[in-house]
């Protein structure tokens, strides 16, 4: 089941990629396993997945400890809100995080990482559609900040992450993620050397990928809607 669901997703993305005149391969999947117990995960891996997203952290520290036996195989990713208590947690666990909104964050990932780690992976998550409800840094506050994380030691940025407000037509989602990429070339143009714009769930991943997503973070169509306070994907 989770076989197919994945094959159904991997389609979409194909054909979304043919229509943008982008190569498929660059656009990868990041399984949002958000609520799923370990053996979903277990089941995603045997079908080929090996990036994984969580949104909690305590959630996703116990998954990596349940899952120790393939920790090898599988790319953890952080993709929801991150409190200041929990940077430790995050920095000895996880291999990227996607919701770093505050320089100080990752400052703290940047001196907890343990040294025998490679660099943490980051994305700074920007709050694309002004809305008050959502976190990330404000569009003019990304430029600044970038700069700053880049520039720290045992973490690498790689990108870009959003959620932008849902939208019903594709002209009215292209649109944050428009202004995301449009963002993130500035970036580029200043020397930053970033490679990731993490944009695009379930219902939204052709709009990202015509918007130039190389990540997107999908999650119900492939284990269907959860309950749960957190962002769907």
């Amino acid at each position: 089941m989770i076989a197919d669901k994945l094959y159904q997703v991997h389609a979409r993305i194909a054909a979304a990629c043919r229509s943008a005149a982008r190569p498929v391969e660059s656009v990868t999947l990041l399984v949002v396993s958000k609520t799923l117990g370990a053996d979903a995960v277990r089941a995603a891996v045997a079908a080929g997945e090996h990036r994984f997203g969580e949104n909690y952290v305590q959630e996703g520290v116990d998954k990596i400890a349940a899952l120790a036996d393939l920790r090898s195989r599988i790319e953890w990713h952080l993709i929801g809100p991150l409190q200041s208590n929990k940077t430790r947690t995050v920095a000895e666990s996880f291999d990227w995080v996607h919701s770093v909104d505050r320089l100080k964050t990752a400052q703290r990932l940047s001196e907890q990482r343990p040294a025998h780690l490679p660099p943490l992976q980051l994305c700074l998550q920007v709050n694309i559609s002004g809305e008050m409800s959502k976190s990330g840094l404000a569009a003019a506050a990304v430029v600044g900040v970038a700069h700053a994380v880049a520039a720290l030691p045992n973490v690498r940025l790689r990108g870009l992450m959003a959620i932008p407000e849902p939208a019903a037509d594709p002209e009215s989602q292209r649109r944050p993620h428009r202004a995301l990429r449009e963002l993130f070339e500035a970036l580029n143009a200043q020397g930053l050397g970033l490679d990731t714009l993490s944009i695009g769930m379930s219902a939204d991943l052709e709009a990202a990928i015509a918007e130039g997503a190389t990540m997107v973070r999908i999650g119900s169509a492939i284990f269907g809607m959860r309950g749960g306070a957190a962002a769907p994907a």
